[in-house]
């Protein structure tokens, strides 16, 4: 340390005394070294509780956030859910809900195993995240389902949405790389779109998307683009 310079827990005493107005060079040597000793069992809880928080925000974060994926978890997920909703009914603006479930996800883990379908599941994760708005809410509902909430966002722009998210997630493909190998698998997504409607819990909005993705990958199925579980 340079010539003059006071160390920093000498500079925070300082300040503190001077926050206090108290003038040490004015005081007899026992009182000085009384306060200095509390001033500095002062600055030492300041320290803790900063660290605390630190913390505290540190498991907030991990209690929202999915196990695997970089993306909320479903108790996260309808919180924030929940919070859209009272804010699309106050302002009455439109509020959409898309739920993406994968397609020949199950064969993915059966044949390559469920470390490549954790790959997966991670790879589908950043496409959701990467190719929404920061402003929309990503969440891992459960298995190999997730949900976006996109505010301030009409039933046809999110149907468009869906389908361009669709089409990135159906062109993975799970292969072994080797000339003897199983088959590769191919991922895709069947996704649900539906718009809020007023006086609509989430759980009843999560449960009409549900509906929706199953019509889709019924369609799906039918046109040959996703495989029956």
């Amino acid at each position: 340390m340079p010539a003059g310079t006071i160390p920093p827990e000498q500079a925070e005493l300082r300040a503190l005394m001077d926050a206090l107005g108290i003038d040490l060079a004015r005081l007899d040597r026992r009182t000085r070294a009384a306060l200095e000793a509390l001033a500095e069992e002062v600055l030492a809880l300041r320290e803790e509780a900063e660290t605390l928080r630190r913390d505290l925000t540190d498991a907030a974060q991990l209690a929202d956030n999915d196990t695997l994926c970089p993306v909320f978890n479903r108790r996260a997920f309808e919180r924030e859910l929940r919070r859209e909703i009272a804010l699309a009914s106050r302002f009455q603006t439109p509020l959409t809900l898309i739920f993406v479930d994968l397609d020949n996800f199950k064969r993915v883990n059966d044949v390559y195993g469920h470390a490549a379908g954790d790959r997966v599941l991670l790879r589908v994760s950043e496409i959701l995240l990467t190719r929404t708005r920061e402003t929309d809410i990503v969440g891992r509902l459960g298995g190999d389902e997730f949900g976006i909430v996109l505010a301030h966002a009409g039933l046809e722009d999110s149907r468009r949405k869906a389908v361009q998210l669709a089409n990135v997630i159906d062109a993975l493909e799970v292969r072994s790389g080797e000339p003897e190998g199983p088959e590769p698998v191919r991922v895709g997504a069947s996704c649900g779109v539906v718009e809020w409607q007023a006086g609509q819990s989430p759980a009843a909005l999560i449960a009409r998307a549900d509906q929706a993705m199953f019509a889709e990958k019924a369609r799906r199925k039918a046109a040959g683009r996703a495989a029956r579980p």
